[in-house]
């Protein structure tokens, strides 16, 4: 499993790169498309819609379950990933790579230090496989 040290991780499995100039790349972790099988659809929102931190912004359909992608900050969506649209399977071949779901304008770049780096979210995904 992959804990890319760039990155920041919320407790809902998601990840965040700060892009700088504002906009922060969004996506699931290694952990959560391992969780989740084989991913099947992805439906993340249209260009300027209004995401809010700790708040559902889409959805991933898995051969097992549905799921809601939780946005890490505030802001507005700027991108979203067309590839996804015909391959949903990227979110399992590479959460942080051409899995990413969308590019996010963030109204509070400082959201980012409320999110846990690689070594705590190691530690916590240890603790819930646990659990």
């Amino acid at each position: 499993m992959e804990f890319p040290e760039e990155l920041r991780y919320t407790r809902e499995h998601e990840w965040a790169l700060d892009e700088s100039g504002g906009r922060v790349r969004i996506g699931i972790t290694d952990y959560a498309q391992d969780a989740l099988g084989d991913v099947v659809y992805v439906d993340v929102p249209e260009t300027g819609t209004e995401v809010r931190a700790g708040e559902p912004f889409g959805e991933v359909e898995s051969t097992k379950s549905v799921s809601d992608v939780y946005s890490p900050v505030n802001g507005t969506v700027v991108e979203r990933n067309p590839l996804l649209d015909e391959r949903p399977e990227l979110v399992n071949e590479e959460p942080y790579g051409d899995g990413w779901m969308i590019v996010v304008e963030v109204s509070d770049p400082d959201q980012l230090d409320d999110l846990m780096g690689a070594a705590e979210y190691r530690t916590f995904v240890e603790e819930v496989g646990e659990g």
